[in-house]
């Protein structure tokens, strides 16, 4: 029996005008997503003015469950509620067979409803 071991979870930001990028590394699962969630929320928060555009690039996702999902949908009601449009950069196969399965790409990449006063 052959053992794995666990792809280490890695975040790291940047910003440039009007866009904050996130490249998510590694697992995104119940271990992991509430970081994910609370990072970029942090950095939300912080980010003066308020981006208008967040890039979540995945080029380097290993694994993402349904806890990885939930965050993915808590993170576009963040952004949504901050004006910002949700793109979802550099997605594997794995990652777009789940968006399709639960049919949530759509909502997820669609145009921000409602601006923070």
């Amino acid at each position: 029996m052959t053992h794995l071991t666990p792809s280490e979870f890695t975040l790291s930001f940047r910003h440039e005008p009007g866009t904050l990028f996130v490249l998510i590394g590694g697992e995104l699962d119940h271990d992991t997503s509430d970081d994910l969630l609370d990072e970029v929320s942090q950095e939300l928060r912080a980010t003066r003015p308020a981006p208008r555009d967040v890039r979540l690039d995945f080029r380097g996702l290993a694994h993402i469950d349904s806890s990885g999902l939930t965050a993915l949908l808590m993170i576009h009601r963040r952004t949504s509620a901050r004006g910002a449009t949700l793109h979802l950069d550099n997605r594997p196969p794995h990652l777009d067979r789940m968006l399709q399965l639960t049919n949530v790409l759509d909502h997820l990449t669609a145009p921000p409803t409602s601006t923070e006063t």
